[in-house]
């Protein structure tokens, strides 16, 4: 038993080790310069930092997993579901939802993967101030030291927001380590990394170099802080609504003046960035533009280049890790692999301002916001050359062929029929229409990590959970008028709602509905009745369409359970670190 045990941690690597993490890229030189003569060197120095960037988010949310190389979390989140076959075992949300020893594959090593990155920039930062690196060149060292700081920051971010509080580890682990670690406070967490933002925004340049475009800046520091302060002072943290009943310290944020942090913390990038600057659109093409290129809307992403798919260098494998084949229609040689609910797309105004209560309109696609048309394909789209048709054709009474042809994009038109969407709708946002074909590669376009717009959000959500409409609303419509639609003028809690279906809408499909929806408390919207349309022709040529239940057995459609607010530790951990408290509803 006790081999079973060493071999387990030694598996784990210290718990979090660097050489653990599936993402990481092996940066020692072909020539095996050593560990002493890499900090001798501050170039050297620097060529560490570049594969730390690994940890932020891209096109996959799993770099080393078949279907996680081809998604991210728009699929387990109310914007859309998994496509291919309704495979469960992509994000596990169904029948029942995540265990202790099943999470799904996507989210299958979130935490062995983000503390191996933790513990690459721990055993950074303990070796830089003492190197000859540090003292040949000392003001670019401590940028590279603050570039650190960031990125540790960042990842404690999205640890905290996939687990609840966590070990704050500053120093790196080493194998003789005792391994009693214990979780931290919810708060004591958020404290750290504002901390940690604060130090490393005072040293980060301000801007960088079209170069350098990718890189971490003070703006971009300041970005983190903001989201993060907005998501601790949200009502799944309020120790009055706490869905969790034991060991609430890992979910609390008891802190009476969270809103006014969040306000001012926003409040300082836009200091930055400009209190009216989003780019304007005239047009959904133009709109889309937005995402396809390095813009000043732009705070931090993670950027590509000719040649640099998401997965691989090219070929079958990499060529369907990026947007345009992994998520166009089946007709076009796509996978559309996450294809957008039905119930999410009526979250989508019509063009005058007005909501689809939504009710499926008797024309789901006519009259709909520029923003409708810029994200997702339909029936009908205009999309690489031609009309996206999902439509079936009736047979003729009496004969076995159908009246009309099948749609190309149906489930019995082009490319692999399994890929045709279930729900009528595929993601059209990211995709690079200029391509000549869905396996190209789009030469500049970035993963975008934070922009303008989400901290325009932010400020807004902030200000009128304080009351202050006014102000408020004023924030929320430079989004709404630059997506041409009307400006916004409400208050109380009808503005609080205006901002979270503007936030689902300017920001889908971009990693944020997944956690928006959970620190809302919004459990219509977690577990629910997924819904599709079926389009058809008659045998005399008439379009229609029909709406539908896509899993109409309750159990076996998208679950809610509290527990699923969060991921369990990872069962072997939790065994071999026995003071590592399990997270709530995971424990049997």
């Amino acid at each position: 038993m006790k081999n079973i045990k060493i071999t387990s941690i030694i598996c784990l690597v210290a718990f979090f080790a660097i050489f653990g993490c599936e993402d990481v890229i092996d940066v020692e030189p072909q020539d095996r310069v050593t560990e002493v003569a890499v900090y001798d060197d501050i170039d050297q120095v620097e060529a560490l930092v570049y594969p730390m960037y690994n940890s932020t988010e891209g096109w996959a949310i799993r770099r080393n997993e078949f279907w996680g190389q081809r998604v991210n979390l728009e699929g387990a989140s109310f914007e859309a579901k998994f496509n291919f076959k309704d495979f469960n075992t992509i994000y596990q949300l169904r029948n029942g939802g995540w265990s202790k020893s099943n999470v799904g594959l996507a989210f299958a090593v979130k935490w062995q993967n983000y503390w191996s990155y933790v513990q690459a920039t721990n055993e950074f930062l303990s070796k830089i101030d003492d190197s000859p690196a540090y003292a040949a060149d000392p003001d670019k060292a401590e940028v590279l030291k603050a570039e650190v700081r960031f990125l540790r920051a960042n990842l404690y971010t999205k640890l905290i927001k996939y687990f609840g509080g966590v070990p704050l580890l500053t120093e790196p682990a080493k194998i003789s380590d005792s391994f009693d670690y214990t979780r931290n406070s919810y708060q004591e967490c958020v404290e750290f990394i504002v901390a940690e933002l604060d130090a490393a925004a005072a040293i980060l340049p301000l801007t960088r170099s079209a170069s350098e475009f990718g890189r971490a800046t003070r703006t971009a520091a300041l970005a983190v802080k903001s989201r993060t302060l907005l998501y601790a002072a949200s009502d799944l943290h309020d120790p009055n609504l706490l869905p969790q009943t034991t060991n609430t310290e890992l979910y609390s944020y008891p802190v009476a003046t969270k809103w006014e942090d969040a306000e001012n913390a926003a409040k300082a990038v836009i200091d930055i960035v400009g209190e009216d600057v989003l780019i304007q659109v005239a047009d959904a093409q133009a709109y889309q533009a937005l995402f396809l290129s390095p813009n000043n809307n732009i705070i931090f992403a993670r950027p590509y280049a000719a040649g640099l798919y998401e997965v691989g260098t090219g070929g079958f494998n990499a060529a369907n890790s990026l947007p345009d084949q992994a998520q166009s229609p089946n007709g076009y040689g796509g996978w559309g692999l996450c294809s957008p609910t039905l119930n999410f797309t009526l979250e989508f105004n019509f063009d005058d301002g007005t909501s689809t209560g939504g009710i499926t309109p008797a024309d789901p696609n006519a009259n709909r916001e520029m923003r409708y048309y810029a994200n997702l394909n339909f029936q009908g789209a205009d999309f690489r050359g031609r009309p996206i048709n999902y439509a079936l054709s009736d047979t003729i009474p009496g004969q076995t062929e159908p009246a009309f042809p099948h749609g190309l994009d149906s489930p019995q038109g082009g490319g692999n029929k399994l890929h045709a969407s279930k729900t009528g709708y595929n993601i059209r946002k990211f995709q690079d229409e200029s391509l000549s074909a869905t396996n190209g590669i789009s030469a500049d376009r970035p993963y975008i990590l934070y922009r303008v717009a989400e901290i325009y959000l932010n400020y807004a959500e902030a200000l009128a959970e304080q009351g202050k409409d006014g102000l408020a609303s004023t924030y929320l419509s430079r989004v709404s008028v630059r997506a041409l639609q009307p400006a916004i003028n409400l208050t109380g809690d009808a503005l609080k709602e205006a901002i979270k279906r503007e936030r689902r809408v300017e920001l889908c499909f971009e990693g944020h509905n997944f956690f928006d929806e959970r620190r809302w408390l919004n459990e219509d919207n977690l577990g629910f009745d997924i819904k599709g349309l079926k389009w058809k022709v008659d045998t005399s040529g008439v379009l229609s369409f029909e709406e539908y239940s896509l899993f109409p057995d309750p159990a076996l459609g998208r679950v809610w359970l509290d527990k699923l607010y969060y991921l369990p530790i990872p069962e072997g951990d939790s065994e071999i670190v026995p003071t590592l408290i399990q997270n709530f509803g995971y424990t049997e």
